[in-house]
């Protein structure tokens, strides 16, 4: 807890602090944010790197420069959905192993040769069960979700620059039965 002294001396020291003056300076400034890896707490499972969460959203910003509120906030997202598309795939292999070795440890008793029927059920079965459907919609979802901020990034900035935003390119199609 601050004592008295030390609120008095830090008021008396923001009245110095007038922020940046600088172009260049309130550029560097308005990026402190996300330097400091605010979206990471959000995103990052236990056992995650939080440097390469960082490091990689840097990436990100620099490749795709947003500018205002509403390009950092699709660009956040963009990184967000990015690294559970990366999740998903270590997911996905150690789910896969997983099932692999379950089925092959129940098909195949210690005292009983494998044969290739066998087997091919086992990846079958690895590849086409209710967890890996569930995966799969996650994944599609993530997906979809990256691909809408992108493009809505690529609109919004195509209209900074004057030109012409693109003509969104997801199309929904609706089928039903009998029709």
């Amino acid at each position: 807890m601050s004592t008295d002294d030390q609120i008095a001396a830090n008021q008396q020291n923001s009245q110095l602090s007038t922020g940046p003056q600088t172009p260049e300076g309130k550029e560097v400034s308005k990026m402190n944010a996300l330097k400091h890896g605010l979206l990471s707490k959000e995103v990052l499972l236990e056992g995650e790197s939080e440097e390469l969460l960082i490091d990689f959203g840097k990436r990100i910003r620099d490749e795709l420069k947003p500018i205002g509120e509403l390009e950092l906030l699709l660009i956040d997202k963009i990184i967000t959905y990015s690294w559970r598309l990366r999740r998903v795939i270590s997911v996905e292999k150690a789910m896969m192993e997983w099932e692999r070795e379950d089925e092959l440890v129940s098909m195949f008793p210690l005292n009983e040769k494998p044969n290739k029927q066998k087997g091919r059920r086992a990846i079958r079965n690895m590849i086409v069960n209710e967890d890996t459907e569930k995966l799969t919609r996650y994944e599609a979802s993530v997906v979809r979700n990256f691909y809408k901020a992108l493009h809505e990034l690529t609109r919004i900035q195509a209209v900074r620059r004057g030109e012409n935003p693109p003509v969104p390119l997801a199309v929904d199609i609706v089928m039903d039965k009998g029709e």
